[in-house]
């Protein structure tokens, strides 16, 4: 069960990476100042520090199984009786030596108890270990689409950049002849400044977000230029109902499952306890006085023994019936939580798309009519800097819409552990 959650998560964040690459040409051999997120989930899965620390916990839980599958331990006693004594006790000529065997026969199954609550200890930390690294995964996953939104946002401020450039270039042609004013220049240039800081800003947020990146996998420093993928490739839209039927099975939600079980094991140990055990001795008594032996045998078991555990029986009872309420609100949270990320999901994928078909060629045509016009003296200034500025916007839109629907994607996949219908 432990190795198909895992081929599931790990084929789930593969297909999102192949998603997000799958409109970026072809580079033959990989780059290496390239990064794919196909490589930094293998990184991540490979080294990250968080996920490494489950490989400790399963060893120190199973080692711990095999304490608790013990049976009693046998005790070897020596006892002596009637020496050093006085009169006759003197010395050791009256002693009376006893040798026994003792342990105990644990009743009510016991160690059957404490193996159901070790393996469920085990099983909960497997289901914790995959929603761990679906966490991971999907945060990874979360901190490269934000990176790919920084790199399309640097492309646009190369683009800004490079319109204030030819617009500064136009407007001192025209100021040169005296068809514009001397403060339309100086205004030309402080958005060429503008757009400058604009795309240092983005440069350096970029380099933030390698580094981020890197912690992933326990490294500080990024070896890595570029990422490589696209923003506007997004998966079909499945049912509502069909996602919300995964949450239900899915990692986080099994935690709890097995959290439930944990606390079912407790209680059968908790009532096992209540049962007494039959403590038992066997052994050989030597007489030195006339050099004679005998065997020796007995058997104990306490009185009254079950009212003590009635306590730790009803507390153990009490704590299970708890975990059936936490399920029935973690599912109610993941409910709420699924359905923002579908909703924002497909919000956002609409106006992306109708920006992306309808928007921005509309605005182009417009840049290059207005520009067209403004050279020939038909429009202002003003006219201009709209026209740019409508355009540079719903470019920004298309990015920001691409970027929240990739990243509710993400979301989406993380919460029910499958990928999305390509």
């Amino acid at each position: 069960m432990r190795d198909s959650i895992l081929y599931r998560c790990r084929r789930t964040w593969l297909w999102l990476a192949f998603l997000l690459c799958s409109s970026t040409p072809a580079l033959g051999a990989e780059n290496a100042d390239t990064l794919t997120l196909k490589k930094a989930l293998a990184l991540t899965l490979t080294h990250n520090p968080q996920l490494y620390q489950y490989r400790f916990s399963n060893e120190a839980l199973n080692a711990q199984r095999q304490t608790n599958a013990l049976r009693p331990a046998l005790a070897l006693e020596l006892e002596v009786e009637n020496f050093a004594g006085s009169g006759s006790n003197q010395g050791l000529d009256a002693a009376e030596t006893t040798l026994a065997l003792s342990s105990a026969i644990e009743l009510g199954g016991k160690r059957q108890a404490r193996l159901s609550y070790a393996d469920a200890r085990i099983n909960q930390v497997e289901w914790e270990q995959q929603a761990a690294t679906l966490d991971v995964l999907g945060a990874l996953t979360e901190v490269y689409i934000e990176g790919l939104a920084t790199q399309a946002n640097i492309q646009l401020a190369e683009e800004s950049l490079t319109l204030s450039q030819s617009l500064l270039k136009t407007v001192k042609t025209r100021s040169a002849r005296g068809a514009t004013p001397e403060a339309e220049v100086m205004r030309a240039q402080a958005a060429l400044t503008r757009a400058e800081i604009r795309l240092a800003a983005l440069q350096e947020q970029f380099e933030r977000h390698k580094v981020q990146l890197v912690r992933f996998w326990g490294e500080t420093t990024a070896n890595f230029a570029t990422l490589e993928g696209s923003l506007y490739n997004f998966a079909a839209t499945n049912s509502f109902n069909q996602l919300y039927a995964r949450v239900q099975t899915s990692p986080a939600i099994q935690v709890l499952a097995s959290e439930a079980r944990i606390r079912d094991a407790q209680v059968s140990l908790a009532r096992a306890n209540g049962r007494s055990d039959l403590s038992w001795r066997v052994g050989v008594k030597r007489f030195e006085e006339t050099g004679d032996s005998a065997f020796t045998a007995g058997l104990s078991i306490p009185l009254f023994s079950g009212k003590r555990s009635n306590g730790e029986v009803k507390a153990a009872l009490a704590n299970r019936n708890a975990v059936d309420y936490a399920q029935k609100d973690r599912l109610l949270q993941l409910h709420a939580r699924l359905f923002e990320a579908w909703s924002l999901r497909k919000q956002s994928i609409s106006a992306a798309n109708l920006t992306r078909k309808v928007a921005i060629p509309a605005l182009e045509k417009a840049l290059r009519l207005t520009t067209e016009g403004f050279e020939s003296g038909r429009y202002r200034y003003l006219d201009l800097i709209a026209a740019q500025e409508e355009l540079l916007a719903s470019k920004q839109a298309l990015i920001d819409a691409a970027t929240t629907a990739l990243v509710s994607q993400a979301v989406i996949e993380k919460l029910t552990s499958e990928a999305l219908n390509p």
